[in-house]
């Protein structure tokens, strides 16, 4: 081996095994297709063996491959790390920070924080990332996010979590219904209830099953929403009721009218929002600031976490019942 394996070549084996095809893997890279493949030949020359079998409908890793990629994302991982590292000691919380979050969080939690955020730290450049917590957690991994704004607990090894606040679950039901008369409900009370849920890979729809175990009907073979949106809209349409986190229940929809939320007796419902990061990341200083500031700046109905672990209840600002 004459020649030095660059960062270069290991980005673009990488690139070919994410998408499984050198010219979206080019494309991704922001280069040619004939620079990328050149680049992923000659280190497969240096390693003595190919990476990947080609073949006009698709690509297979190798063994030799296999094992390269999954070196290569460490190192790259690390070496992004040592360059956040250098950039947290000269200004916290600048430049950019790739942000994941959950789709039943990010559209009712992110909007009210943004302009406070810009404020405080001007030179913040937060791109966000929504997608289901799977698909969050294995991109954490690949260290292609900072952290991730997930329901805990995140129950992998290789992550760190630092829980930020609890989130009350609150009943939606159509108005008329028997349950809107009520001050507040019990799980009991959905007895024989049709109980609305998100489709499968969505972590609230486990949340919801597992308050309601005992008590409402769920079809869950036939129809899982794909959007908290969705589902008020169902319920709107008297197909159902449903559970949703508070912050949703606070974000106006075409539905509201036709809706109506009730808080739970206790002890009420909730899950618990954290930031998840991968262990030995660079930027957990900066990750600890940001947690504080959502501690800080959180919108009515979430109930800030405080350092101990506790739910900080002094800082509650109670959850209105709408309809």
């Amino acid at each position: 081996m004459n020649q030095p394996i660059t960062l270069r070549q290991l980005r673009y084996v990488v690139a070919v095994a994410d998408t499984r095809h050198f010219g979206r893997a080019a494309t991704a890279c922001h280069v040619s297709q004939p620079s990328l493949s050149a680049q992923v030949q000659a280190l497969e020359e240096m390693l003595g063996g190919p990476l990947f079998e080609r073949s006009k409908r698709r690509i297979i890793l190798t063994p030799l491959g296999e094992a390269i990629v999954a070196r290569a994302r460490r190192i790259l991982a690390e070496t992004q790390d040592l360059l956040l590292a250098a950039r947290d000691q000269a200004a916290p919380l600048a430049g950019d920070f790739r942000l994941g979050v959950i789709p039943t969080l990010g559209p009712y939690l992110l909007p009210r924080l943004m302009q406070a955020l810009r404020r405080t730290y001007p030179d913040l450049r937060l791109y966000l990332r929504e997608d289901l917590t799977d698909r969050l957690v294995e991109r954490l991994r690949r260290g292609e996010l900072e952290a991730a704004l997930l329901a805990l607990p995140a129950d992998d090894p290789k992550l760190e979590s630092l829980a930020v606040f609890d989130e009350p679950f609150l009943l939606a039901v159509p108005t008329g219904h028997r349950l809107a008369r009520a001050n507040r409900v019990t799980p009991g009370d959905l007895s024989g209830e049709h109980l609305l849920l998100l489709e499968d890979g969505h972590c609230l729809r486990d949340q919801a099953l597992e308050v309601c175990r005992s008590a409402a009907r769920t079809e869950t073979d036939t129809f899982g929403a794909t959007s908290l949106a969705t589902l008020r809209e169902m319920v709107a349409g008297r197909i159902g009721i449903t559970l949703l986190p508070a912050l949703a229940c606070t974000a106006p929809t075409t539905a509201d009218g036709d809706i109506a939320v009730r808080p739970f007796d206790a002890p009420v419902p909730s899950r618990r929002i954290g930031l998840v990061w991968r262990r030995g990341a660079a930027r957990r200083g900066e990750i600890e600031m940001l947690a504080e500031f959502l501690r800080q700046h959180l919108p009515e109905g979430a109930v800030p976490i405080a350092r101990d672990g506790e739910p900080d209840r002094s800082a509650v600002i109670g959850t209105a019942a709408a309809g």
